[in-house]
């Protein structure tokens, strides 16, 4: 089978510069700030609680996560602070959330996740998220 020049089956040589636009090295970077990774690891954090730790997304449960992130050289550590649910095996489920978050971070910004610090606020029964959060 015979590829014409630049189409996917390729494969060798760098691609073509794009015309008019200076080398990639000298276009700059693309940052992105520490509240947007925040708000990616928060959204993030939210699905693997409900995924892993059998917590319903829903107003009427516990708190959502809450995250914080430090972005620096290509890299980010996160911080994420979550209700559980009570009884659960907390050590698994909270490494478990730790590499959905870090996975999905990496995934969607391109930065290296160097650290997941997961908190646990509180351990929420069935008692509590039936009569909706306790303060």
């Amino acid at each position: 089978m015979k590829t014409r020049p630049g189409s996917p089956g390729e494969g060798s040589g760098p691609p073509a510069p794009a015309a008019g636009l200076p080398p990639p090295a000298e276009r700059g970077a693309t940052v992105i700030p520490d509240r947007v990774v925040a708000r990616i690891a928060a959204q993030a954090a939210r699905a693997a609680q409900s995924r892993r730790a059998a917590v319903p997304p829903d107003r009427g449960g516990p708190a959502a996560p809450r995250a914080s992130a430090a972005v620096r050289t290509g890299s980010v550590r996160l911080h994420l602070t979550m209700d559980l649910p009570y009884p659960t095996d907390i050590p698994r489920v909270c490494e478990r959330i730790q590499q959905d978050v870090a996975e999905r971070v990496a995934r969607l910004t391109g930065l290296r996740v160097g650290e997941v610090l997961l908190t646990v606020r509180r351990l929420v029964t069935a008692a509590d998220s039936s009569r909706g959060r306790v303060r």
